[in-house]
């Protein structure tokens, strides 16, 4: 008896009204522009060329007085940037940069394409270096803006770190030094 309602209920059809309604409700994506739109939704090529062939990717060591590090995070998204800086000490130049990100394809992009942006720079020229150029350069969708400002904030604790360095390093005094 249950198999019997089952099957009738397999095989009954809405009838009237309710027939259109079911039949309007399904419609194929190629037919449905928001339906489509949102299932071509990815990332800018940009952003995947970057994600696929990230550039600089490494580390320095920390500890080199030449070397600033900049580690940031974002815990809403788990995102966790890590930006170094190599600086000629006479010049005020960055000479290498390099990064490590763990996080989503745009926070890598983002990465990746600062240490391109930043290489050449002198210290304050990497500072006016702003998320809005990052972003708009990536092509980042506004749920995604965060990335690029990760980024801006790793440059800018870079460079506090290897001032930081300098000033300390400035104080302690020489081996034969007068005093």
């Amino acid at each position: 008896m249950f198999r019997q309602a089952l099957r009738h209920a397999a095989v009954a059809r809405p009838t009237g009204a309710l027939n259109a309604i079911f039949r309007t409700s399904v419609v194929p994506a190629s037919r449905s522009p928001l339906l489509a739109l949102a299932q071509k939704r990815t990332y800018h090529e940009k952003v995947l060329d970057h994600y696929a062939n990230p550039r600089n990717v490494g580390t320095m060591n920390k500890n080199d007085s030449d070397v600033g590090t900049g580690l940031v995070g974002a815990p809403a998204c788990g995102d966790v940037m890590r930006l170094q800086i190599k600086v000629d000490e006479e010049t005020g130049v960055i000479q290498d940069v390099k990064f490590k990100t763990f996080g989503c394809g745009s926070a890598i992009a983002s990465s990746s394409y600062v240490t391109e942006l930043v290489k050449g720079k002198t210290l304050e020229e990497a500072l006016e270096i702003k998320n809005t150029a990052i972003a708009k350069e990536l092509s980042l969708p506004p749920v995604k803006l965060h990335c690029s400002m990760l980024a801006e904030d790793a440059i800018k604790s870079a460079v506090k770190d290897y001032k930081s360095k300098r000033a300390g390093a400035m104080k302690q005094p020489t081996l034969g030094a007068i005093a």
